[in-house]
């Protein structure tokens, strides 16, 4: 039992660390689809946990702005879909920034577990 609890406390040190080490790469991949390159490009060798968490949502981000790009193309209703979408998008962006600031594995807002779902496949 008490070799449990060892692991137990040595564990949220290991993660921490690492969170530590990726804290700099996740910042970047909220910062434009440049920076989501970069943070790609920077986090391939390492592979760091928690950069490649909060990359993969900042890349469902993206793909959502795609998307409502594309809804947006659509007149009237397609422009009121667009023009709602995109306040929800910068909402769901200042989140996934803010808890990658924080040091925070959590997903974003209304569309955050989709995109761990529908990304798992990246590493």
């Amino acid at each position: 039992m008490e070799s449990t609890e060892t692991n137990t406390t040595s564990t949220p040190s290991r993660t921490n660390a690492t969170t530590q080490e990726g804290k700099t790469v996740a910042i970047i991949a909220y910062i434009t689809l440049i920076g989501l390159v970069i943070a790609f490009i920077m986090n391939n060798e390492k592979k760091n946990s928690f950069a490649s968490y909060h990359i993969k949502q900042s890349l469902g981000l993206a793909l959502t702005g795609i998307a409502l790009g594309i809804v947006g193309m659509i007149p009237f209703l397609g422009w009121i879909v667009n023009f709602l979408g995109v306040f929800i998008l910068l909402y769901m962006w200042i989140m996934g920034l803010v808890n990658a600031i924080n040091e925070k594995e959590k997903p974003v807002p209304i569309l955050g577990e989709k995109y761990k779902e529908w990304l798992k496949s990246i590493k």
